[in-house]
């Protein structure tokens, strides 16, 4: 990682570069330069993880105001985190050769830009491209996010940071449908649910601004080259696996959707290949084989991929639920989640900074069985005589669990990838669980709809839940692989 010249030369808040013992050149930043380039990396973060769940409920009103089809809402909701999965890897590898200040301002002003189109759009199919657009500018400025908090932070600075991602991520997946429930009912200055996409745009113009100033230009030292042949492999093979995923559930799970997801996986597979003959020609791959020989990344990313399946189903069930068997309103629905998005930060940040330092891989399998209790009454909740207050405490329980879970993840398996393949191993953690969530969704809420159909919604409820319990369990066990945290 190389920091440019127009830093060196222009005065501001990066100061003189200090070479760590990898040899590696690290940007040297005032405390306010580097706590202004955290918020505005972490706002980015904060309005990609947001865009992917506050349309949902507001398609309804989209339906009304748009006359949009069934087939337009579905790609209204899929189009953005089909192409946000598609493009990580490539996104964070374009941040290694040209600069990830640059992708990151590049993503970041096409996602406003794009957000801008969306509540401006006039009928459904201007707003199905839109959101496509969305979610490719979402894919170049994400990765860059993590790669960069690895570079400013040394690994024993890194904590508290990532503490902060992480509390982000969870506040942000429960902040979706409260804003969207919130904006859409309030209808904004006469706007109807438009207000959902504009609200982004002076966001994005602010961190533009801010990141102009504060977050550092880096790259990597030896970018990969970024072969057309690649690109495309892995393009086409991470689109072949997430369109059925997507759209599966609203086509009754069509046999080609089968198909292509195992043409999806085969070409995973030519991809791996491509990347383990480039190493062996001396050829520096898109993604390094080498990176998954780190036993923490390895073995972490398998535990954080089974942990965050069941995210995906969970809040897709239990909003539905609520409304569906309770006859609670979306705003209601919207509201029901704040104990959670309460109990996320403050469980993650403690995650970060202090347990998983300290306790490793006992986080994760902490955090998946407290998240378990928290399922598991929210259960006993959905039959009592108080719904209302005991759903509280299972969101609250839940929230600390999954709190743990996220404010760790980042950190025990990133923490010991060298800096040099910082980018490579942010776009295969960024695809792992957007992947992993729209596996949740579509699994878990293809479950929940066809068991509630035959055998009524309390029998969806309870099998949808007992699938969510088995992933974190299995989480918690496959964790066991996971080196034990080293003492700091």
């Amino acid at each position: 990682m190389t920091v440019t010249s127009e830093e060196d030369a222009r005065s501001g808040p990066i100061a003189k570069l200090t070479e760590t013992t990898s040899q590696t050149a690290l940007p040297t930043l005032s405390p306010r330069a580097r706590t202004i380039a955290l918020i505005c990396l972490l706002a980015a973060s904060f309005m990609e993880l947001m865009d992917a769940t506050v349309v949902n409920v507001a398609l309804h009103t989209m339906t009304d105001d748009l006359g949009a089809s069934a087939s337009a809402l579905q790609w209204i909701v899929a189009g953005y985190p089909l192409a946000y999965a598609v493009g990580l890897i490539l996104g964070a590898r374009l941040g290694d050769r040209f600069g990830r200040r640059r992708l990151f301002i590049i993503g970041l002003a096409a996602f406003g830009a794009a957000s801008l189109a969306c509540g401006l759009a006039a009928d459904p199919t201007q707003l199905v491209a839109f959101r496509i657009v969305q979610g490719v500018a979402a894919a170049l400025m994400v990765p860059q996010v993590l790669t960069s908090i690895q570079v400013m932070y040394a690994p024993e600075e890194r904590g508290r940071a990532m503490g902060l991602f992480t509390s982000i991520i969870g506040l942000a997946a429960v902040s979706g449908p409260v804003l969207g429930a919130f904006i859409t009912s309030g209808d904004w200055f006469g706007m109807s649910w438009r207000p959902i996409f504009l609200i982004n745009v002076p966001l994005a113009v602010l961190a533009i601004i801010a990141a102009r100033a504060f977050v550092p230009q880096t790259r990597a030292d030896k970018p990969a080259p970024i072969t057309a042949g690649s690109a495309i492999v892995l393009g086409l093979s991470l689109a072949a696996i997430m369109l059925p995923i997507t759209l599966g559930p609203e086509n009754d799970w069509p046999a080609w959707g089968f198909g292509l997801i195992g043409s999806g996986v085969l070409g995973l597979g030519v991809f791996a290949q491509q990347q383990i003959n480039a190493q062996r020609s001396g050829v520096e791959p898109m993604i390094p084989p080498a990176l998954f020989q780190t036993r923490s990344f390895s073995a972490g990313l398998a535990t954080f991929g089974a942990l965050m399946i069941p995210t995906g189903g969970y809040f897709l069930v239990q909003s539905l639920h609520v409304q569906l068997a309770l006859g609670w309103s979306v705003l209601h629905t919207g509201l029901m989640w704040i104990p959670f998005s309460l109990a996320v930060p403050a469980s993650a940040g403690l995650a970060a900074t202090m347990w998983a330092p300290r306790f490793g891989k006992r986080v994760l399998q902490y955090g998946a069985v407290v998240f378990i209790a928290g399922m598991l009454t929210m259960d006993f909740a959905e039959s009592s005589a108080h719904p209302a207050l005991w759903f509280t405490v299972a969101l609250t329980v839940s929230g600390l669990g999954f709190g743990a879970i996220v404010g760790s993840a980042g950190l025990l398996v990133l923490d010991e990838v060298p800096v040099n393949l910082a980018g490579a191993a942010s776009g295969v953690f960024n695809t792992v669980q957007a992947l992993s969530v729209a596996i949740g969704a579509a699994v878990i809420g293809t479950v929940y709809s066809s068991v509630g159909t035959t055998h009524g919604l309390e029998a969806g409820y309870r099998a949808s839940f007992a699938i969510m319990v088995a992933f974190l369990a299995v989480g918690a066990i496959v964790a066991q692989a996971m080196p034990s945290p080293t003492p700091r």
